[in-house]
């Protein structure tokens, strides 16, 4: 779970805009998680999904993270993208400290001694995946993301699935319908990770018989 990056309504909290440590790139993005290989990287699922045939493939993102970053900066890394984002989240290769304070410290100290590097990186992979590049760090307990996209997402519901969402925002638990949603978006992730990573692995078995089409 992610903790301290977002605002209520989902935009980057702090003082910086949400693409001050992006550099710049082309604005498409994300491919979603997949389960945690031994020794490595994270790695995610498909890509592009089948609606942007066009956008690049970040299958091997998490290879080339692992190999275009400086060797001392992360003892782990995960990486993980859908069809608008990279995240690029690395555990500190330090050991980690007693005290959460001087482990916010020590991110935020990370944070601003790498941002010009970070800033060229996200700069070649952008090229490279046509997606934006978010960076976060974790430290002990702490884990923070420095820069994340919030993309809309335009639906349509019956009314009884609106009173869902309003009973949410009478209820005190949204301050508005969209923020409700979101709300039930990530509850839906937190308690199905099993099923979507099981959905997940099936579209993958799909798009691979697309790829490799009927033998004539």
């Amino acid at each position: 779970m992610w903790h301290g990056f977002e605002g209520p309504h989902g935009g980057p909290m702090g003082g910086e805009g949400p693409d001050a440590e992006r550099g710049p790139g082309p604005g498409r993005r994300r491919g979603p998680r997949g389960p945690r290989g031994p020794g490595g990287p994270r790695g995610f699922g498909r890509p592009g999904g089948w609606q942007n045939v066009d956008l690049p493939s970040a299958d091997d993102a998490p290879g080339w993270f692992q190999g275009r970053l400086p060797g001392d900066w992360f003892g782990d890394l995960e990486v993980t993208a859908d069809r608008e984002e990279i995240i690029v989240l690395g555990t500190l290769a330090d050991d980690p400290v007693a005290d959460r304070a001087a482990a916010e410290g020590r991110v935020s100290r990370f944070r601003a001694e790498t941002r010009d590097t970070r800033i060229e990186i996200a700069a070649e992979a952008e090229a490279r995946y046509g997606r934006k590049v978010s960076w976060g760090a974790r430290f002990g307990e702490v884990e923070t993301l420095f820069t994340n996209v919030s993309v809309p997402v335009m639906t349509r519901l019956r009314q009884s699935e609106r009173q869902v969402l309003d009973t949410l925002v009478d209820a005190g638990v949204a301050r508005s319908r969209s923020e409700a949603l979101s709300w039930a978006v990530k509850l839906v992730g937190e308690h199905a990770d099993s099923w979507l990573a099981d959905l997940r692995t099936a579209m993958q078995e799909v798009d691979k018989l697309r790829a490799q089409g009927p033998e004539l």
